[in-house]
């Protein structure tokens, strides 16, 4: 791996025109591509094997106008009374609309400063392109908005559109930029990084779109591809760049340079990258298209930005040779001795009383891990949203003039084939005598009377734990052919599920890293260490999540409204990307420890070099992966804020109490067994010369050899 990255790095320097032509004539193929086939995002919660899914395939059956997609158009007059000629011209119009197969009557509030019309369509929600669901129902809707009414919309039309803001990339970037100018000094190396992300990017958004065209991809697939994108793409360039700045530094020509670069830090890049790509498989285990969707997207992204950053930072850093040294080389090079570095001086420290940094670091993590015991999920409903987005204000509205259980009725679908017409006023009797339910609507009959839907109202709102247990007590109650539907009932199944399937994506991930990380480093007991170390990472990352979002300790920091459950979304999601992600600053780290153990032997000194040597390009790699994934914190959809939360949480964690602490005081405790492997498997490391501890260029090398600022030292 490392001959063919150097041949390709080296031909890239050789050819760097050839390279750079090349990706941004394909960058432009794939959105002409777009163009042409490309489609758009959209939600499908079509999931077989939930109980949910039952009751939607009979109505789709049988009852095939109230089995698609729905929408609530919400009137609000602040004047009084909603003008009931308005509400009589509106509800026309919605019947006209495409797709619309029924409209309720209008349900008023008891002031009458509110009313509520329901729309069932015949077709999913799948089925509407971009805006145009929402758009007719703004056209039906005029009516009502030329008489000074206030209009809000809700349900699954308008929830399933997903607007970017843009506003998490240009902060993420803009503090991205800033960080690689502290770093490097120099504008040229701060902007190779950002330049081949943004390339890397752009192909893959591309190949999303595409992607788009021919299958169901998530409305947050992209937005949640871009986060990571982004991230790794600036990540991958920093670690290329840094390496080829240090053999500038240490005389080699440019070329040259450029295929140590990607001889060296392009096969972590590649492993890094692979890894990630690895445990994205994983999300095909959860048994949800969603999420499979989610996978392929991420997949796509890194995958492309893996490439960019192998073949365009080497043609880049070609091209602009001596100049990414800028004006900080001179000074540098006239920079007096000035003896170890901090983070060599921090390795000492903690080598000299291991197992006591070791427990108050594993004490730490535990106590930002113990709020994940209190976890609750459920997938986020229009009540998170901001206020200015329609599906909120409606959801509000309907909250304040029906009771919140208004906003998360029960679709009862019965099977008249097997439950008699004649019992359908006795079941809807029994479902009104439980105590959690406000009301029941009258039973809607099909044509043929072979099926029957019963609207159930509960007093509770469709996030609220109350929901889903008086869900499992009307199901417990329910004859054969009789089935519990509708968007509750769906959300609350898929949080079931992914529930149980969370512990069978971790095992398949945990298992393949373990297996990747071995044959990579030939040590399986640092494999095995490594991915403890991410679980407890991944744990203290939740328990944040659940402290911030569930008990409300941030939430309205954040631009929430109050403290909600953590989406049913995150948890196997976050796992995934995190996974994949914390080996890279893992593998950034062992790659130099192993590199200084088979040159000297000695464990530990391998420990404090290898951290010294990478202490600031992660530091950096790690404050820019932050800076991305905070940045989307800001993004107005609740699920994307706790992705940002739990990815920067997660990140500061490994580059701080893991890296800094936990990874040297565990290794140092194991000493050699770190490299132990099977005798059957080869021998641990090969024999280096003068094994006896003799004076290797003018060190011993029994001792950890200092790193100072006069060689000077990398900008990691």
């Amino acid at each position: 791996m490392s001959a063919l990255l150097a041949r390709v790095g080296r031909f890239a320097a050789d050819h760097p025109w050839r390279v750079i032509v090349t990706w941004v004539a394909l960058l432009f193929v794939v959105f002409g591509a777009v163009a042409a086939v490309g489609g758009e995002t959209r939600d499908d919660y079509t999931i077989e094997g939930i109980p949910a899914q039952l009751g939607t395939d009979l109505l789709t059956e049988r009852f095939p106008e109230t089995s698609g997609a729905d929408a609530r158009v919400v009137l609000h007059s602040s004047d009084g009374a909603v003008d009931r000629g308005v509400v009589s011209e509106v509800s026309e119009r919605l019947r006209a609309m495409p797709g619309a197969a029924q409209v309720t009557p209008p349900r008023v509030s008891g002031d009458g400063s509110i009313t509520l019309i329901g729309v069932f369509y015949d077709i999913p929600v799948t089925d509407f392109t971009g805006s145009e669901g929402v758009d007719a129902l703004e056209a039906a809707a005029n009516p009502a908005t030329e008489q000074g009414i206030h209009v809000a919309f809700g349900g699954q039309v308008p929830e399933n559109i997903s607007k970017p803001s843009g506003i998490a990339e240009a902060v993420g970037i803009t503090v991205a930029l800033v960080i690689l100018l502290f770093a490097f000094g120099s504008v040229v190396a701060a902007g190779l990084p950002i330049a081949v992300a943004l390339i890397g990017v752009g192909i893959g958004t591309g190949l999303i779109m595409l992607l788009a065209g021919f299958s169901t991809v998530s409305t947050l697939a992209p937005t949640i591809a871009t986060m990571v994108g982004i991230g790794v793409g600036i990540d991958y360039a920093l670690l290329l760049v840094t390496r080829y700045v240090e053999g500038l530094r240490a005389g080699m020509p440019a070329p040259e340079a450029v295929a140590a670069a990607n001889s060296t830090a392009g096969v972590s890049v590649v492993f890094a990258g692979t890894t990630v790509l690895v445990s994205l498989l994983g999300l095909r285990l959860a048994g949800l298209p969603m999420f499979e969707s989610f996978g392929y997207a991420t997949f796509a992204m890194v995958g492309v930005v893996m490439l960019t950053s192998v073949t365009l930072v080497p043609a880049l850093c070609a091209l602009a040779g001596p100049r990414v040294l800028g004006r900080a080389s001179a000074r540098l090079r006239s920079r007096p001795d000035t003896g170890p570095t901090l983070t060599y001086r921090w390795a000492v420290r903690v080598s000299r009383h291991p197992l006591l940094w070791m427990l108050a670091a594993l004490g730490l993590l535990l106590l930002l891990a113990a709020p994940v015991l209190d976890l609750r999920t459920w997938p986020q409903d229009a009540g998170s949203q901001p206020e200015s987005n329609t599906a909120r204000q409606a959801y509000d509205l309907v909250h304040d003039g029906f009771g919140p259980g208004a906003n998360g009725p029960l679709a009862v679908a019965v099977d008249l084939e097997q439950v008699p017409a004649s019992q359908l006023s006795a079941l809807s009797t029994t479902l009104g005598a439980d105590p959690g339910v406000a009301g029941v609507a009258p039973a809607l009959v099909n044509p043929d009377g072979t099926a029957a839907l019963i609207l159930v109202e509960p007093t509770t709102g469709p996030s609220d734990p109350e929901s889903t247990e008086l869900l499992g007590r009307i199901r417990g109650e329910l004859p054969e052919g009789v089935h519990v539907t509708g968007l509750t009932a769906t959300f609350a199944d898929i949080s079931d599920r992914l529930s149980e399937r969370l512990w069978l994506v971790i095992g398949f991930v945990v298992a393949v890293s373990v297996v990747l990380l071995t044959i990579v480093f030939r040590a399986p007991l640092v494999a095995v260490k490594a991915a403890a170390m991410n679980l407890l990472s991944v744990a203290a990352s939740y328990g944040v999540l659940v402290a911030v979002f569930q008990w409300g300790w941030g939430a309205q920091l954040l631009g929430l409204p109050h403290a909600v459950p953590v989406s049913s979304w995150v948890p196997i999601l976050l796992f995934t990307i995190l996974f994949g992600l914390s080996m890279d600053y893992e593998v950034f780290l062992l790659s130099r420890v192993r590199e200084r153990w088979l040159v000297t032997g000695d464990p530990r000194s391998s420990v404090v070099e290898g951290l010294a040597s990478t202490g600031r390009v992660v530091t950096c790699a790690a404050a820019i992966m932050i800076a991305v994934f905070a940045g989307f914190a800001l993004d107005p959809d609740v699920t994307v804020k706790m992705m940002g939360v739990g990815l920067a949480t997660a990140v500061f964690i490994d580059a701080t109490i893991v890296r800094m602490v936990l990874v040297p005081s565990t290794m140092y405790l194991l000493g050699g067994a770190n490299w132990w492997l099977p005798a059957w498997l080869g021998p641990t490391r090969p024999t280096p010369p003068n094994r006896d501890g003799a004076v290797r260029d003018g060190h011993d090398a029994r001792e950890p050899r200092p790193v100072t600022t006069t060689a000077p030292p990398p900008p990691g």
